[in-house]
C-alpha cells in the first residue's frame, strides 16, 4: 500500500447496523402508533411486492427498515491497522443490546475519541440507511450527534462519508447492489453463513439470540473492509490478520 493510501485508511472507521422492529408485533403499538403503521403499510402495499400480507405481518417485516418503527439491537465496527510485521490487519468489534439508548451514548463516546476532522465512516448502502438511521435514532434517543454525523449546513465535499454502494454505481442510480452480491464478484467469502438481514427481527424476537446477529454484523463489517480494500485496488487483509471482539 503506498503512503497515502496507508494514511488515508487508518482513518476510516467500518460500520453496519443491525435493526429490528420496534415491538414484538404490531399489537404491542400504542393506538397512535397503530394508526401510523397502517398509514405506512398502504404506502408500501402500493409497491406491488407486499400486497398479500395484512398490516401484521408487514410490521414485522418491514418495520426495523424504518427509523421511525425501528430500533438498533447492534452496532459493529472495524478499522485497518498495520502490524508488527508491518501488515494490514482489521479488528472488529461490536455493541449490541435491548437498551437502544445506552449503546448509542457508547458508540458515541467511541467514535469521539476519533479526530474528528479526519474520521471517516464507510457503510455499505450508508448514506441512504446506516448513517440517517443511527441519526434519527439518537435524536429519538435524546443524544446530541457527533461531530462525523452532523451534516446539517455541510457542503458535499466536507461530509467525510464513504459508501461503498455509492462508489460501485458510479453515478448509476437506477438500481441496487447487495453487499453480498459485490463479495461475490470480488472474490470475498460472504457473511450469510448463520443468517441473513432479512431475519434479524425474528432471531431477535424469537430466539432472543444477540449473540448470533452480533457475530452476523461483524462479520458483514469484515466483508465490508475487505470490500473497500478491492475497490481501491489494494491485497485485502489476509484471514490470519482479521481479529473479531464479542462484547
Amino acid at each position: 500500500m503506498s503512503p497515502e493510501f496507508r494514511k488515508k485508511v487508518r482513518n476510516i472507521l467500518f460500520l453496519d447496523l443491525e435493526t429490528v422492529a420496534s415491538k414484538g408485533a404490531y399489537e404491542q403499538l400504542s393506538p397512535r402508533m397503530r394508526q401510523l403503521w397502517d398509514k405506512r403499510a398502504a404506502t408500501i402495499r402500493k409497491r406491488g411486492d407486499y400486497e398479500s400480507f395484512t398490516t401484521e405481518e408487514l410490521y414485522y417485516e418491514q418495520a426495523g427498515i424504518s427509523a421511525e418503527f425501528g430500533r438498533i439491537v447492534c452496532i459493529a465496527f472495524g478499522a485497518v491497522y498495520f502490524n508488527e510485521q508491518d501488515e494490514p490487519a482489521l479488528k472488529v468489534s461490536s455493541l449490541s443490546g435491548d437498551n437502544e439508548s445506552e449503546m448509542l451514548q457508547a458508540f458515541k463516546t467511541l467514535i469521539e475519541r476519533y479526530n474528528q476532522e479526519q474520521l471517516v465512516l464507510c457503510a455499505h448502502n450508508g448514506k441512504e440507511f446506516d448513517f440517517p438511521f443511527l441519526c434519527r435514532r439518537m435524536l429519538v434517543n435524546g443524544i446530541a450527534l457527533p461531530r462525523s454525523l452532523q451534516l446539517s449546513g455541510k457542503r458535499p465535499w466536507e461530509i467525510l462519508h464513504q459508501d461503498t454502494m455509492e462508489l460501485w454505481k458510479f453515478g448509476d442510480y437506477k438500481s441496487y447492489t447487495s453487499l453480498d452480491l459485490l463479495a461475490a464478484i470480488f472474490d470475498i467469502p460472504g457473511s450469510k453463513n448463520e443468517m441473513s438481514g432479512d431475519q434479524v427481527t425474528r432471531v431477535y424476537y424469537e430466539e432472543n439470540d444477540l449473540e448470533k446477529i452480533g457475530r452476523y454484523c461483524r462479520e458483514d463489517v469484515v466483508v465490508l473492509a475487505q470490500l473497500y480494500l478491492k475497490m481501491n485496488l489494494q491485497p485485502v487483509v489476509r484471514a490470519e490478520n482479521i481479529t473479531r471482539v464479542a462484547p
